[in-house]
């Protein structure tokens, strides 16, 4: 076992989450572990030969934040000092691990990818979501956090593993079982003082007819922002 762990949640990614198991080969420095929210495509059927990857299966499709939790949990029964998460439609360089790791051995308790950062990068991304990654998320975001914020959405980031000792953070929500669970840490790491950075990383996005995401444009979006409101309002803990 090594000290960290690369998390990855795939749902019918075919050929892109082959691509990513083969990019993320670096056996020496990371684990890696699929979370495979009951893909019916085949895609995670046969894994590269003589790799330490391990697959979990969820039966019925459960959701990207179950999915997150599911590799924390994983990570802190194993020991591991943190999670390196990528995502599994081959978006992420791996180069960008070792600023991850960097950062996380510096003493940073969250990572978080940026694109927009100097010596960051988006590749072709369609202008719509330049425009909701870019301005619209990081903005509430940074308002509602109280702590200037680039990238708010970018799933590529580091978590120290020792975060989740903290009481305050309570990820066995069942509303954090979609896309909610991602800022929540995020914003909950800052709220409560814990050391953050962002540091710049590339987004590579695929052509158009392997599709960007499975997010759905209008409950997708909400799912993202709603732990802002509930947050920053005190609605939610």
């Amino acid at each position: 076992m090594k000290k960290y762990l690369i998390g990855i949640c795939a749902y019918n990614e075919g050929d892109k989450i082959r691509r990513v198991m083969q990019k993320f080969c670096d056996d020496q420095l990371y684990d890696l572990l699929i979370i495979d929210d009951a893909s019916t495509d085949g895609s995670l059927e046969k894994l590269p030969p003589q790799r330490p990857i391990v697959v979990m299966r969820n039966e019925t499709q459960k959701g990207a934040g179950f999915g997150v939790r599911k590799i924390l949990d994983y990570a802190r029964d194993k020991g591991y000092a943190a999670v390196f998460f990528v995502s599994g439609n081959d978006k992420d360089d791996p180069a960008d691990i070792v600023k991850l790791k960097n950062a996380i051995e510096k003493g940073f308790d969250l990572v978080q990818g940026s694109r927009y950062l100097p010596g960051g990068g988006y590749g072709q991304m369609p202008l719509y979501r330049r425009i909701a990654t870019q301005y619209v998320h990081p903005v509430a975001f940074s308002i509602f956090s109280g702590k200037r914020i680039t990238d708010s959405t970018n799933g590529f980031r580091a978590v120290r593993l020792s975060l989740l000792n903290d009481s305050r953070i309570n990820l066995n929500q069942a509303w954090l079982n979609e896309y909610e669970l991602e800022p929540y840490l995020f914003f909950k790491a800052i709220r409560l003082e814990y050391k953050v950075t962002e540091v710049p990383v590339t987004k590579i996005y695929p052509p158009k007819a392997e599709g960007y995401t499975k997010m759905k444009p209008f409950s997708g979006w909400w799912s993202i922002l709603r732990p802002l409101f509930y947050l920053g309002l005190g609605i939610k803990k």
